[in-house]
Order: structure tokens, then C-alpha cells, then sequence
């Protein structure tokens, strides 16, 4: 039921088309209830943070694909790999695609916590050593793998290179010669299906609560991010 009581507070963000908000609306009590509170598909357990559609558009699947992202500022593409992982091994993951960054890394915290008032924020923290940054965000791992309102990026910007844990869950690596990022998912058990979709590419809502938000703040404070935007 832990799912069903923070969806009454779930935020609908800007990526969420007003239909599907309708599409849940319209469901009965008892058909949100059974839907919400599925938490696993196959093989693939689901965190907290994010469900599908109703009508299961992309069911959640492991695995990981490339992609290019295209940096307007730099007119320049960015060659991307892009994961899925279960749950049990999505954060131990994350963790392990962290060290190839380099001992000392940028992070920027991701929130929309307070989205219909102030937008999407990006939150810097400049020049932090890699082993006091993996301390602290072990010690946030319920928070960070189960809000849907938070998202973590750690960038070499020596490199460049940057590995994301988005809002969605999912799991990007951004850069050239990626091919240790790759290894790691592979070691984790991740296979590359250039054919798979992800969560983000169709209808699916995201849920926060106020524990959540008061656990951000206070990583906010251990990290000692002061509030300034990331551009």
C-alpha cells in the first residue's frame, strides 16, 4: 500500500500529457488500486517512484541502448548510452557507473519537487572528491531510488563525461569512449537491445511525498549546495 498512499500526492509533471492525467482519472477506485500497486513485471521490479500507463504502452523491461544527444549550445553530438535496471540492482549500479569519472566530480540535484510553482531546478555542487560524494548518497539510496521528484547528475567536466539517474529511474552516460560504462552494465547483468523503449516514451506519472521532500533538502545540506542554478 506504501505506493498507493503517496500517489494522492503525486505531481504530474511537464513531460505527462493532460490526457493521461484523464486516463487515470477515469479509472475506478478499485482499477487505480490494482494498477498502482503492481510492482513488478516479469523480472523487472519497479521503485516507487514511477508507473506506466493503464494501458501499458512500454512495459518495463532491463537493458540499455545508444542514442545522441544533440548539444545546441556546442552544435555537437553526444554519443549516449541509456539503462533500465530492476531495482534490486538499480542503485548498486549507479553507484559502480560513477567510477570512471575521475576522483574528484560536479553534481547537480535534479528536483521538481516544487514544479507547478518554480519549474524544474538544477542544484550545483562544484569540485567534490568521488568517495565522500558515493558516502553521502549511500546514505540517501531510499530516497533517491524511490522519488519521483528527484534526480542526480555527476559530470567530469575534464572528460567531458556525465552519469545520470534521472527522475524516471533510468540510468545515462554521456561522453566519448564509453565503453567501460558499458562493461559495468553489462556486468550487472544489462544486455544492449538497441530495439527496447523506456518508460519515458510514453504516458506514466511520477510520485513524491513530504518525507522524500524533507530528505532532499537535507542532502541538499550534505552536499553543501547552496541553491544556485547549474547552467
Amino acid at each position: 500500500m506504501g505506493f498507493l498512499k503517496q500517489f494522492f500526492t503525486t505531481v504530474f509533471h511537464e513531460d505527462v500529457a493532460s490526457d493521461t492525467v484523464q486516463c487515470f482519472e477515469k479509472l475506478s477506485e478499485s482499477e487505480m488500486e490494482t494498477h498502482l500497486g503492481i510492482n513488478r513485471y516479469g523480472d523487472f521490479v519497479l521503485t516507487d517512484a514511477v508507473r506506466p500507463s493503464y494501458n501499458l504502452e512500454v512495459v518495463p523491461t532491463t537493458g540499455f541502448r545508444h542514442d545522441t544527444y544533440r548539444n545546441e549550445s556546442s552544435r555537437q553530438d553526444v554519443p549516449v548510452v541509456m539503462a533500465s535496471a530492476s531495482r534490486e540492482k538499480l542503485f548498486d549500479t549507479f553507484m559502480q557507473l560513477l567510477d570512471p569519472l575521475g576522483p574528484t566530480v560536479d553534481v547537480v540535484l535534479e528536483t521538481s519537487h516544487q514544479y507547478n510553482a518554480s519549474g524544474h531546478q538544477d542544484l550545483c555542487r562544484e569540485h567534490i572528491d568521488m568517495p565522500i560524494l558515493q558516502s553521502i548518497l549511500w546514505d540517501f539510496e531510499e530516497m533517491l531510488v524511490n522519488d519521483g521528484c528527484t534526480g542526480i547528475a555527476v559530470l567530469n567536466p575534464n572528460t567531458p563525461q556525465e552519469v545520470q539517474f534521472d527522475e524516471h529511474k533510468l540510468l545515462f552516460v554521456y561522453g566519448k569512449k564509453l565503453t567501460p560504462y558499458e562493461s559495468v552494465l553489462i556486468d550487472a547483468g544489462l544486455n544492449c537491445r538497441e530495439e527496447m523503449k523506456f518508460v519515458t516514451e510514453a504516458e506514466h506519472v511520477h510520485s513524491t511525498n513530504d518525507e522524500y521532500i524533507n530528505q532532499f533538502e537535507e542532502l541538499k545540506m550534505r552536499l553543501g549546495i547552496d541553491g544556485a542554478r547549474y547552467d
